[in-house]
Formats: structure tokens, C-alpha cells, sequence
């Protein structure tokens, strides 16, 4: 019935006028510190707490700087080896109230091993009051009654809603959880459905979805691009269509995150009938960071109100070493002294217990009086082997250009810094099912990097003495994660490999290669 979907839209755009009259008057440092106040209020007696003296930072007459003073910056070895693993065995009261019940399983994109980070019900909570954020940010899309009505299905490609049961807690990807935990209301929209959600082997679960998709009106998409991609390319494959649209017309919008989509961009575009709504969002395993809030923009207003503290740590080498870990005592800043478009390291207290803890991602404000944000890489996943300091976000730039130049899709890329003879080389690794010559992608690459960065470009002349390209196709990547146990769901393969991730990777080509 077309009314409903004229009810939904006046309501979100009833919301939504809430919103922005309440954004006039949106103070985020003044909600930053109201943030931190409640998170040490109720977290005073947990073991933590008293251990740190919250009970006296609260009535100090300024609380963030006794808070900066007293509780030292944490990476996920310490928090976990002196905090975590209590919770983990069951004590509660540790880091936050309670008992806590589940664990996001999370190993980033460079460390092998499972990290446990805890998920609270609280943190939950925020997760869904942002996420709401989000959706009633649609009003600003200006989307037809119609589109609420059609294409009810969401599509969320995330992580199994199957989780291990270790005796007193649930452990499993963050998507997983908080699926488990969406609202009866919402069964409705959400796709796959509860049956398929649980499968925990990916290939099956991809499979399930392809022999279904038929069944359903999709109207939002919803996951990581590189997975997102595949499962397309094998709907109009199984169906022997031309593009998505023809099976679902109604798909409007996809909603991604957890990496950099401009890489993905140009090979998504060929798997469409017609434009998409593109709406970013960074929900990591600690909390909901931020979201896309406006269209046509390339960044995200951060959650300043719901239950997360920020900080933010100059990206230098003053503040970290050469394989991207924080030194002791590092500058650290809070919101109202950080400058756009320089780059942090971000620092992160929550209603999770997580306590000055660094998540391994950098970004940069584009907005201060917005306060929005871009998320411009990884604290590991540069390069800077003699001074060129080669971000995430150059190289995503770089491969985005070469495509565009070229009209190309490069499905998975990574790289390496090398020693050549007595100085560097970098080596790129290129996904791509497309015709491309090693020697064509060298220059392009080689050549926009002297435009992006000047670091490089000097460093170019005397200490990085080539820049080597090997051509892959895109199914060696997915074949890597596979074999690795990272595939599908919210995995990415790594932007950069260094040391031993690096031989080994050598070692997987010599398979494709000798």
C-alpha cells in the first residue's frame, strides 16, 4: 500500500527536522565531555575504576585532564593481558558493570590471531541509536514515497549470527551480534533471513543468497565492498543478466564500510543498471564511530553523544615507530585541538570498557564545525622505509586514478617495501581480471604518487630506486583469505605486508607463478 510509504517518509522527515534543529545548537566538545563524565560515573567501582581513581577525576575541576594524567594509553596486548581476560573468564565488574556477554572476534587486517573485544549492552545501545541516526539522515536524500514502499528487502552481508558459546559468554563477529540483537520489527526488511544468517561457511552462505536472490526485492545492500562485489558478479552470472537492476530493481542504495570503497568504485559501477545512493559508515568493533549524514560527500559526522570519547594522536614519528605502534607517552589531543585535514591515530573510552584504547585506524577531519571525518588507513598499513611515508590513503588514491585512466578494475591490490641492492623498491600486487601490462601500471602509479606526495617524489630520486608491479588475478587474493581463514564478512585483505606476512605472501604466489 502506497500510503505506508508515505507515512514512513513523513515520519523520517519529522525526525530529521527535530535533528536539525537540535544540530544548531550541537556543541560536540561540549558533548565529549558530558561523555566522558557519564562513562566515569558508572564505570567509579569497576576494578578498573578504583584502580585509576575515577571517583577523584570526577570531582576534580577538570575531569578530561586528571582523566589524560591518570589512565595510561592502551593497545589492545595491554588492555587485554592486564583487564580483558577477566572478562573474558567470566568475573564481571572489570572495565564496565556487569557481566559481559558477548565478544566481537576481531583481527583486524595485519595480526593473525583472534582479538576479544568486549561488546556490552550498553555499547549495543549506542550502536542501534546511531544507526537510527542514520536512517532518519534519509530524509536529506530526497527519495520518492515510493522507495519506502518498494524494495522493502535490506540485504546485510555481514559475519555468521552463529556464535560459539564458551560456558559464560557469546564470541563472534560484531555484524553477527549485532544482528542477533536487531529489533522483531526489522525481520521484516532483513535479508538473508535468520536460516542463512547463521551458515558459517562462507561459499555456502554465498551460494544460499545467489539461489534466493530471485525471491526477493531488494531495495539496500549492505557490507564490504570486495565481498559485496563477488556476490553480485555471481547473481548475474547464475541468472544471465547484464546487470543487478534486472533482478532487483527497486536497489537504491548500498550502505558500506571497514574500507576505503574508491578502489571498488569503477568495477561496481559496471555490475549496475543505474546509479546507486552510496552511504558510508564506520562501525567498528569497539562502537559506531560515525556515518555518512549528508549525499555527495566524501566523509562521516562522528557519533560525539552516544556513549563514545575521543581522542586523537598525531600521526608522526614522534608518536609511533617504523611498524606503527604507539611509543610511550605520546602526544595525545582532544577534539576541541584538533586542525583539518591532518592526520590521527584514533584513542577511544566507551560504554564498552574500552579506556584510552588505539584501534589501529587514522583519519582526518574535513569538518571541524560539522564534525565530520575521513578515514584515510591503518597505524600499520603505511609505508616509510626511508622517509616517503606512503599513506592508505595515497595508495587507494593512486589505483582509483590508474582505473579511471585506464578504464579498469582493479579488484584487490597490496604492497610491499623491499630492499634493493643497498637502498628500497616498493612492490605493487594487482588484483585484476582485466588486461594490464605491469609496465603501464608501474608509470601511472609511479607518476601520480609524485603528484600526491611530495615526501615521495624526494625520496624517489636517491633512496627508493624502483617501483616493481605484478599483475595477479583478483581470485589469488580471494584464494589468500580463503586459506587463511579470513574470507568473507567483514575481512580485508591488507593494504600493506611487511616482514613475515610478506615472505609468506612470496611464497602463496610461487604456487601461481612457478
Amino acid at each position: 500500500m502506497p500510503i505506508i510509504g508515505s507515512i514512513i517518509k513523513r515520519a523520517i522527515e519529522l525526525r530529521s527536522l527535530s535533528n536539525k534543529e537540535n544540530l544548531k545548537s550541537f556543541d560536540g566538545w561540549k558533548a565529549q565531555q558530558a561523555v566522558l563524565n557519564r562513562l566515569l560515573r558508572k564505570a567509579q567501582f569497576t576494578h578498573f575504576g578504583e584502580a585509576y581513581h575515577f571517583s577523584e577525576i570526577l570531582r576534580s575541576d577538570n575531569a578530561v585532564q586528571e582523566f589524560q594524567k591518570n589512565v595510561p594509553v592502551h593497545d589492545y596486548n595491554s588492555i587485554f593481558k592486564k583487564w580483558w581476560y577477566r572478562s573474558l573468564n567470566g568475573e564481571p565488574f572489570v572495565t564496565w558493570p556487569g557481566k559481559v556477554k558477548y565478544f566481537a572476534l576481531s583481527s583486524g587486517t595485519s595480526e593473525a590471531s583472534s582479538k576479544y573485544i568486549p561488546v556490552t549492552s550498553d555499547v549495543l545501545k549506542s550502536i542501534k541509536k546511531t544507526s537510527v541516526r542514520q536512517l532518519l539522515s534519509l530524509a536529506q536524500y530526497n527519495f520518492p514515497p515510493e522507495f519506502f514502499e518498494k524494495g522493502k528487502g535490506i540485504l546485510m552481508l555481514g559475519g555468521s549470527t552463529h556464535l560459539q558459546y564458551n560456558g559464560s559468554y557469546y564470541a563472534g563477529d560484531l555484524s553477527g551480534i549485532t544482528t542477533g540483537n536487531i529489533p522483531f520489527w526489522f525481520q521484516f526488511f532483513y535479508k538473508p533471513g535468520r536460516r542463512i544468517s547463521k551458515e558459517r561457511d562462507w561459499s555456502v552462505k554465498l551460494e544460499e543468497i545467489v539461489r534466493r536472490a530471485k525471491d526477493w526485492d531488494i531495495g539496500v545492500i549492505v557490507g564490504v565492498p570486495a565481498w559485496l562485489q563477488i556476490l553480485l558478479e555471481k547473481i548475474i552470472q547464475r541468472y544471465n543478466l547484464k546487470n543487478i537492476h534486472e533482478i532487483w530493481p527497486n536497489l537504491n542504495i548500498y550502505v558500506h564500510g571497514g574500507v576505503s570503497f574508491s578502489p571498488y568504485y569503477k568495477g561496481f559501477e559496471r555490475l549496475l543498471g543505474k546509479p546507486l545512493v552510496y552511504m558510508e559508515t564506520y562501525l567498528a568493533s569497539e562502537g559506531f564511530i560515525a556515518y555518512q549524514k549528508r549525499p555527495h560527500v566524501d566523509s562521516m559526522q562522528m557519533s560525539l553523544d552516544t556513549g563514545l570519547f575521543f581522542e586523537f594522536v598525531p600521526f608522526n614519528s614522534s608518536n609511533f615507530d617504523d611498524d606503527g605502534n604507539i611509543k610511550p607517552m605520546p602526544q595525545v589531543l582532544t577534539l576541541n585541538q584538533t586542525e583539518e585535514e591532518k592526520e590521527y591515530a584514533l584513542l577511544i573510552s566507551s560504554n564498552a570498557g574500552a579506556w584510552r584504547y588505539i584501534i589501529g585506524d587514522t583519519i582526518k577531519f574535513t569538518s571541524k564545525k560539522l564534525n565530520e571525518i575521513r578515514i584515510t588507513g591503518r597505524t600499520k598499513h603505511f609505508l616509510s622505509l626511508c622517509g616517503e611515508h606512503l599513506s592508505q590513503e595515497n595508495m587507494n588514491r593512486v589505483v582509483e586514478m590508474m582505473c579511471n585512466q585506464l578504464n579498469i578494475t582493479v579488484k584487490e591490490f597490496t604492497v610491499a617495501g623491499i630492499k634493493h641492492g643497498s637502498m628500497f623498491a616498493h612492490k605493487w600486487y594487482l588484483g585484476t581480471d582485466d588486461e594490464l601490462q605491469p609496465e603501464v601500471a608501474r608509470e601511472i602509479i609511479d607518476n601520480n604518487l609524485k603528484t600526491l606526495n611530495d615526501d615521495y617524489r624526494v625520496e624517489r630520486i636517491e633512496a627508493i630506486k624502483d617501483v616493481i608491479v605484478e599483475i595477479l588475478p583478483a581470485r589469488v587474493f580471494y584464494q589468500w583469505m580463503h586459506d587463511h581463514g579470513k574470507e568473507g564478512a567483514q575481512n580485508k585483505f591488507p593494504r600493506v605486508i611487511k616482514a613475515k606476512q610478506y615472505e609468506e605472501w612470496e611464497e602463496y604466489l610461487k604456487k601461481f607463478t612457478g
